[in-house]
């Protein structure tokens, strides 16, 4: 090989390595932990060891042991069974309590966006209105004032998740409203009904899709926040927030009573938050090389 080849070959580009895949193996762990959760959901009655209500004080606050792999509560209930148990409404209700946010956030989004003018500032008032009020703090007045329990919790959590996400799936229509192909279809003669379903949402879709996993992250911290404050799930249902509450006496002698709901609840809410980052990212980077 000549000096001129060799210096060609020097010049000549490296193939780069794609950003996104090293990260791939950290997202499918992070998805098999949300999987897993979701699993335990559907199989808890099935694979459950013990009664998770069942109630045997001579038992009480026992360490781990062949029967008990997490030892009890205060009350001899199983910690492994209960939250197995608790798995149900660790992921199901902040599935709903999100995909509510995110189906309202986003009608009201695309229309606020595309009609602009006087809905757009109606909408507009109202969101910041609510922007300005805590949610949580919210939430634990009305419920325990009303006595309205875990349904009425989402109801008003879910309300008080809307102003975040409309501002975001907002901004996201402003930049795609008056796109060419929006002019074209609106030249067209194309229902307006019809261009917001077959047009912008698409268009804003991969921003949904993320919002999802975000607002379960905020769903499963605040509901967790408001069973450990006794507002949330009736007593002596299998809830990983009410347990952290009820056995954190128990962290002298059974930590397991405590730390195992606790890191369950922590796993699950980095897992959410860490896949819709992930899926932001992959979307940002898809984008740039369009």
């Amino acid at each position: 090989m000549t000096g001129a080849d060799t210096l060609l070959v020097e010049r000549l580009p490296r193939p780069r390595r794609s950003l996104w895949r090293p990260k791939v193996p950290i997202a499918v762990v992070i998805s098999l932990v949300f999987l897993a959760v979701a699993v335990l959901c559907v199989c808890a009655p099935f694979i459950a060891p013990h009664d998770p209500s069942f109630i045997n004080p001579a038992e009480s606050f026992r360490g781990p042991s062949a029967e008990h792999l997490l030892g009890t509560d205060q009350l001899g209930r199983d910690i492994v069974s209960r939250i197995i148990a608790g798995a149900r409404t660790a992921v199901l209700a902040p599935l709903l309590l999100a995909a509510g946010t995110v189906l309202i956030s986003t009608a009201l989004a695309v229309l606020a966006g595309y009609a602009g003018g006087r809905v757009d500032g109606v909408i507009g008032r109202v969101n910041d209105v609510l922007y300005s009020i805590p949610s949580l703090t919210v939430a634990i007045v009305v419920v325990g004032v009303t006595g309205g329990g875990f349904a009425l919790s989402i109801c008003v959590l879910m309300i008080f998740a809307l102003p975040a996400n409309i501002r975001l799936l907002r901004a996201a229509v402003l930049e795609r409203v008056h796109l060419p192909y929006i002019e074209a279809a609106r030249t067209l003669g194309v229902s307006t009904p019809r261009i917001l379903v077959t047009q912008l949402v698409p268009a804003i879709s991969p921003l949904i899709v993320t919002s999802f996993f975000l607002q379960v992250t905020f769903a499963i911290v605040e509901l967790s926040s408001l069973s450990f404050l006794g507002l949330g799930v009736p007593p002596g249902s299998p809830d990983w927030g009410r347990m952290l509450a009820e056995n954190r006496s128990a962290l002298s002698s059974n930590v397991w009573a405590t730390a195992g709901p606790g890191l369950c609840l922590v796993a699950l809410a980095v897992s959410a938050n860490l896949i819709g980052d992930w899926l932001y990212t992959k979307y940002e980077q898809a984008g740039r090389s369009r």
